[in-house]
């Protein structure tokens, strides 16, 4: 998304964790994560890892496979990242489906969490659903321009 790099930049500078919990395929989203030059210590990618054969062919996924509706703290839990979550009281939880809403359930000191969701398709049949169940609802926004600015906002205070 536009604005990516003022996203990680400003939480790497503020040592704020930046969790990526993905039902992609993590060995990807890294490297596109290092080739933008933003894969700063404070970032760490939950996702579906490949594995291949010593002739370099895939040969499967390792460990539990993340989807959509498994994006929770059973994935998580015992993990050296989730402990470090587990001293933050508030969340920015970023999702574009339904299945996002539980990524942040599990994490015990939570006391606030802002649950910003993306609308990209299918906009006029899933609105309602979103809007009942995001803060904030982005319709058709390719950017992080409204996240950037609640980060400024929250930051500057």
């Amino acid at each position: 998304r536009d604005g990516f790099k003022e996203f990680f930049d400003q939480l790497h500078k503020n040592n704020i964790p930046l969790f990526i919990f993905s039902a992609g395929v993590g060995d990807i989203l890294e490297e596109i994560i290092r080739q933008a030059n933003v894969f700063y210590p404070n970032v760490n990618v939950v996702s579906n890892y490949m594995g291949f054969s010593e002739e370099g062919v895939l040969t499967h996924f390792k460990g539990p496979l993340i989807h959509t509706y498994n994006k929770n703290n059973s994935v998580l839990q015992g993990t050296r990242y989730f402990q470090q979550l587990s001293t933050r009281t508030s969340i920015i939880l970023l999702g574009d489906s339904m299945g996002d809403l539980t990524m942040a359930d599990g994490v015990p000191s939570v006391e606030n969490i802002l649950k910003i969701g993306f609308l990209n398709d299918k906009v006029e049949e899933r609105r309602k659903k979103y809007l009942d169940s995001y803060d904030i609802v982005l319709e058709s926004d390719e950017t992080l321009d409204v996240v950037n600015g609640i980060l400024r906002y929250l930051l500057a205070e």
